[in-house]
């Protein structure tokens, strides 16, 4: 029983790495076909300010759908997911609504709360490298 949810499982991973694949690389070309939209609009090859945010918002977000395939990747071969690659898939995803973001739009509490969360991701990320080091020093043996 135990073998057939094995098998299973990576049928559904291996699936939804398909998937993923196709969502990234029709996200790329949508990337391509807006960059080339507004490269040539009036004034030619000159990018305005939110035709610069929008494309760096998507261009974050392709890099996301990458990470995002780092880790079923991951989790397909090795099976169990890298914390540090989902610690690095919210920092890209916080990194593309700073980039994007209004902050006239939002109270200041909500900007106090996004930095607080970067923090945390932050030091969620050094703590889980700082171990993954500490791991490695102590399976190696003594100096």
């Amino acid at each position: 029983m135990i073998q057939h949810l094995t098998q299973f499982e990576h049928f559904i991973v291996a699936a939804l790495i398909l998937m993923l694949a196709v969502v990234i690389l029709l996200s790329v070309g949508e990337l391509g076909w807006i960059l080339i939209q507004d490269a040539m609009s009036p004034p030619v090859l000159i990018l305005e300010i939110d035709e610069l945010l929008e494309l760096f918002g998507l261009f974050l977000l392709v890099l996301i759908g990458i990470e995002l395939l780092e880790t079923i990747k991951h989790y397909y071969t090795e099976g169990k997911i890298e914390l540090t690659v989902i610690f690095t898939v919210a920092l890209i995803a916080l990194a593309r609504k700073i980039i994007t973001l209004e902050p006239d739009k939002y109270d200041p509490l909500t900007l106090v709360g996004l930095g607080i969360i970067i923090l945390a991701l932050v030091c969620g990320y050094w703590v889980t490298v700082t171990l993954r080091r500490g791991e490695k020093a102590s399976l190696a043996g003594p100096p």
